[in-house]
């Protein structure tokens, strides 16, 4: 199981990493947060039926691991970059410091929306923009169908652009 667990790490650390440094924008805490995710998976390797591929798997714990970090830290807001606004809005010309301005309220807005969607919301925009899971990968860890993960998708994307566009994040 040793030589499993360290095969696993090797080649998984990086992309785990990035997925929580995506999620909280801190290097030290994505560190942090990536070994937790290890031990815990560590401890939690006998459970894995191989169902999913184990990324799926590693992507479920960081997420746990990241949301208990901020209970147990009293922070009430994930982080989303600009870039990932892009992933809505598409890209314009960024030399524009309207534009730039626009950009930040327009992340700051969508951090708000994020926090306060329900769970089921929440979780499958986390592991398609984060962890850039394919939709099987976000079925498999959510435990509903490749149709079920689209359509929550597609429902919290334009939910989202609903409440971007009344401004109703307040």
């Amino acid at each position: 199981m040793r030589e499993e667990y360290e095969y696993i790490y090797r080649k998984y650390y990086k992309q785990t990493y990035l997925f929580l440094f995506k999620m909280c924008r801190d290097t030290h805490l994505a560190e942090d947060l990536t070994q937790e995710t290890f031990y815990q998976a560590y401890l939690s390797l006998h459970r894995f039926k191989g169902n999913s591929d184990i990324f799926t798997f590693l992507a479920a714990i960081a997420k746990h691991t990241y949301y208990r970090h901020v209970r147990k830290n009293k922070q009430g807001e994930s982080y989303v970059s600009l870039s990932d606004a892009e992933e809505f809005f598409g890209d314009k010309e960024r030399s524009d410091p309207e534009y730039i301005i626009e950009k930040a309220a327009v992340s700051s807005n969508i951090r708000a929306i994020i926090d306060k969607m329900p769970d089921k919301y929440r979780d499958v925009i986390i592991y398609r923009v984060y962890a850039d899971m394919s939709f099987a990968q976000i079925a498999a860890a959510m435990n509903i169908t490749e149709n079920s993960a689209k359509v929550l998708f597609f429902r919290a994307k334009k939910k989202m652009l609903e409440e971007l566009k009344n401004g109703d994040f307040m």
